[in-house]
């Protein structure tokens, strides 16, 4: 049986690590399955996939980012027709293709040729025109579609057309909560972890810390984890940023890396201070994982992680006065969310570990296979998938 893996990245961040779950969610359903993984070019995920692809293959995808679409729409359309032939070649020649998040074009395109062989994995919360852009392409392939979330699904709609489930992103996580050491008496540290991009609020919580009493922002220490795709530029303003609020002694701005245990193990809570709505939040997730309440914008999918008050809190995205107040009171009373890391590191496990999310992937491929039963030249897939089940 042939399985390929399409994916539009090539380091690390949540979309990326959740692709890498799939594919050993896949590898582990169908063991003896010749699973090829298809890259725009190398990066950080390769070093995780090797062990479960049969191989990796490095291809021009054509991929839909925002800060492309001008030059997608003029100089690269060219070379669409023959992405989209490479994208039905290998449809036409694997019995599944898995392609992750909902900009792979070319392979959306294709799908509408072979529906019956092609899953989309969505994990994004377009806005403006790529909604309507990414909706249309959806739509358009008639492929099987998997949600991150509801509120995924719902900025999306759900189309009769297709068969559609929700399957919340499988995280990999400690065997146990890190113990909580925070009893006020020292600075809290406080992470955050994520692109350097106009989503992700750092400069909402910068505001929110320089806007502190000096001896309550004297108490707080922040660590800001990331990069900027393809833009060092952005990378150099955000330090700047700190820099001239006169931050740089309570924040650090440090590179993003292939493990961030050390950093979740450094902090005693995360923040996840958003602007625009996550299609889910793995950061959140990751933090529950290690014992480390998630502070989040209650926007999109993280109020679908976060319960506020329980396993984290809640703060209006946007607002900086309402996370400097939520800062304030964690500092000042540790006592009273000592229950969020137990709560937190449970509902970790029940939804959104690894070993449930793999199950639904498999599942869900696995019925797939099956549907293709009376589809001539299907057997062989057919027999793996009723073998594995």
């Amino acid at each position: 049986m042939r399985i390929a893996c399409v994916h539009q990245g090539y380091e690390l961040y949540g979309s990326d690590r959740s692709f890498a779950e799939s594919v050993a969610a896949l590898r582990a359903a169908f063991p003896s399955a010749d699973i090829e993984v298809v890259l725009p070019r190398s990066g950080p995920i390769v070093q995780i996939l090797e062990r479960h692809a049969s191989r990796i293959v490095f291809e021009p995808l054509w991929v839909l980012r925002r800060q492309a679409i001008a030059r997608l729409a003029t100089v690269e359309m060219a070379r669409l027709p023959m992405a989209v032939l490479r994208a039905w070649r290998r449809l036409r020649d694997c019995d599944l293709t898995y392609v992750n998040t909902s900009i792979v074009a070319d392979y959306a395109l294709a799908a509408r040729l072979l529906p019956d062989k092609a899953v989309l994995h969505i994990h994004e919360i377009p806005e403006g025109a790529m909604r309507r852009i990414l909706v249309g392409l959806m739509r358009w392939s008639h492929a099987d579609l998997i949600f991150n979330s509801h509120a995924t699904r719902a900025a999306f709609g759900d189309p009769k057309i297709s068969r559609t489930h929700v399957v919340y992103n499988g995280v990999a996580g400690p065997a146990a909560a890190e113990p909580m050491t925070y009893d006020g008496k020292r600075p809290l540290r406080v992470l955050l972890l994520g692109r350097v991009n106009r989503i992700k609020g750092q400069e909402i919580l910068l505001e929110a810390i320089a806007s502190m009493p000096p001896e309550l922002r004297s108490r707080i220490e922040v660590r800001l984890v990331g990069g900027a795709f393809e833009s060092a530029e952005r990378e150099r303003a955000l330090a700047e940023l700190v820099r001239s609020m006169g931050l740089a002694e309570r924040v650090s701005v440090l590179p993003v890396v292939a493990d961030p245990s050390a950093h979740y193990r450094w902090a005693d809570i995360v923040t996840v201070p958003s602007r625009r709505p996550e299609s889910l939040g793995r950061v959140a997730i990751e933090a529950m994982a290690y014992g480390r309440p998630p502070l989040v914008s209650a926007i999109g999918g993280l109020v679908e992680v976060v319960i506020d008050g329980e396993t984290g809190w809640h703060v209006p995205p946007g607002d900086a006065a309402a996370l400097a107040d939520k800062l304030r009171e964690i500092v000042l009373r540790p006592d009273a969310w000592r229950g969020l890391v137990a709560a937190g590191r449970l509902r970790y496990e029940k939804i959104f570990s690894e070993p449930v999310a793999a199950a639904a992937i498999a599942a869900i491929a696995t019925d797939k296979l099956r549907a293709a039963l009376a589809k001539p030249g299907r057997a062989p897939a057919a027999r793996e998938a009723e073998t594995s089940s």
